[in-house]
């Protein structure tokens, strides 16, 4: 359920009573799964998964001096998976009601019946299960949401767009848009063979966009954001508008440099970006269809021995953070490159028992790799001349041979110093022989993302330009 309130200070009172205002609505939602999961069982289902979430989540859009949007969407969903006959089948649906679950239970069963069998398919193994009692407090809730107002949110969103026109070179902002979004979630979940788990989380995340003018008839555009569990983990929301601004303004005048082969420094905002494309392939989909350059590589040295990377599903307040996944098991750290060597995939129940391996888990948490002792500033002084790339425009990525091209921007180093911005470039190569020439990682990983990369730095990258 959506809604746009054009800027109503009264028509942003939630559409329905706001079921995640404290825990007990955790358990409410924990037992509407447990039922579900019952009924199927009573319907004929050997086994059952259900999962139920409510999501609140509002957002203020601010544009050029005055407010342009504010919306609110307030949702909630059940999906069940049920196993029958040695068959499969998952639904979902919004209505939660006691004779809408026992429909969508009857449904999917039948469907499940009318499908081929399929002897891969199945409940996660108890023993990976998540219980409550391996409850950890993760601190993904917020308990101060419940004082955010609409004159909150307006204020936020109007102070970014304040600071992003106040910045030496303003006279040429052609535009700014500013957006304030908060959201408030709970996610349960029970299945027929032990496991049971519910989560809170709230995430806040302001952002600002500038476009300005190049004296070319270019209009040059960046933006600047944060994203956060708490709140009060947020930068000073001016700095947001400021850095949009002070981004876009350093793209005037960007130049197209010349082909050739490059040290280059990769700023960590844009490194994860990078570092998806890498780990793209590692799941147990990729590696049973055939699909993943990295099939039969486990064991071997994928990068350098700084290519040191750990799933953690239990950092503070992190993004990714999580107590189990889809399949209900119980998360874990989990090393997946060590000193460059590849250690693990992401395999789910299912793709496990396809390729006759113990399932991991079956998507990444919080991505962390591991920093290194050096400022940005300190390595582009020790790379002298080179490109600092801040941004990734477009390109592909082959997950099956690792090839990969991509349109990058940024700024020219020189002397150990940031100098003209370039645009237009093109950092081409394969994943497999890219990453062994990863020299140096900076101290500063990037914290407003599930990937939490810092700066690095490759030599003998391949640029392509004029």
């Amino acid at each position: 359920m959506t809604r746009e309130t054009n800027g109503n200070p009264r028509a942003e009172m939630p559409l329905i009573p706001d079921a995640t205002q404290d825990a007990s609505a955790a358990e409410n939602l924990l037992q509407t799964a447990r039922r579900a999961v019952e009924v199927a069982q009573k319907h004929g289902a050997s086994g059952a998964l259900a999962f139920v979430n409510t999501v609140r989540e509002v957002s203020v859009g601010w544009r050029d001096g005055k407010l342009e949007k504010i919306s609110e969407a307030v949702t909630s969903g059940l999906s069940i998976e049920v196993y029958a006959d040695g068959r499969y089948a998952a639904v979902s649906s919004s209505d939660m009601r006691p004779m809408a679950i026992e429909k969508l239970a009857v449904q999917a069963i039948d469907m499940a019946r009318a499908l081929a069998p399929d002897s891969f398919r199945g409940l996660a193994d108890p023993k990976l299960l998540y219980s409550p009692r391996m409850e950890r407090n993760l601190s993904l809730h917020d308990t101060s949401y419940g004082e955010m107002t609409a004159d909150k949110r307006r204020e936020a969103a109007r102070l970014m767009e304040e600071a992003a026109r106040d910045v030496e070179g303003k006279e040429n902002i052609v535009s700014v848009t500013t957006n304030f979004s908060d959201t408030r979630s709970v996610v349960a979940g029970a299945s027929s063979n032990g496991f049971e788990g519910f989560y809170r989380s709230t995430a806040f995340c302001p952002s600002a966009e500038a476009s300005v003018r190049d004296p070319d008839g270019r209009r040059p555009e960046d933006y600047d954001y944060a994203y956060a569990r708490i709140q009060a983990d947020l930068p000073d929301l001016s700095s947001i508008g400021k850095n949009a601004s002070r981004r876009a303004l350093g793209r005037i005048g960007a130049v197209k440099g010349k082909s050739g082969k490059y040290t280059i420094a990769i700023d960590p905002r844009a490194a994860g970006s990078l570092l998806g494309r890498l780990m793209g392939p590692l799941t147990g989909s990729a590696l049973q269809q055939r699909r993943s350059m990295f099939e039969g590589k486990e064991g071997e040295a994928i990068g350098s021995k700084l290519l040191d990377i750990v799933d953690d599903p239990f950092v503070m307040r992190g993004l990714g953070s999580r107590l189990f996944d889809g399949d209900g098991i119980a998360a874990r750290q989990m090393p997946i490159f060590e000193a460059g060597v590849l250690k693990d995939f992401y395999i789910d129940t299912y793709y496990g028992r396809k390729l006759g391996r113990a399932p991991t888990t079956g998507s990444p948490s919080n991505v962390i790799l591991k920093p290194g002792t050096k400022t940005q500033a300190e390595l582009l002084r020790d790379i002298g001349d080179g490109l600092l790339v801040t941004g990734f425009l477009g390109g592909n990525s082959n997950g099956t041979t690792g090839d990969f091209s991509l349109g990058i921007q940024g700024n020219i180093i020189r002397g150990g110093a940031i100098a003209e911005p370039f645009a237009e470039m093109n950092l081409s190569g394969n994943h497999l022989e890219f990453w062994k020439h990863l020299t140096a990682v900076g101290s500063d990983p990037y914290p407003w993302s599930s990937r939490r990369v810092p700066t690095l730095v490759f030599e003998g990258a391949q640029v392509a330009g004029l």
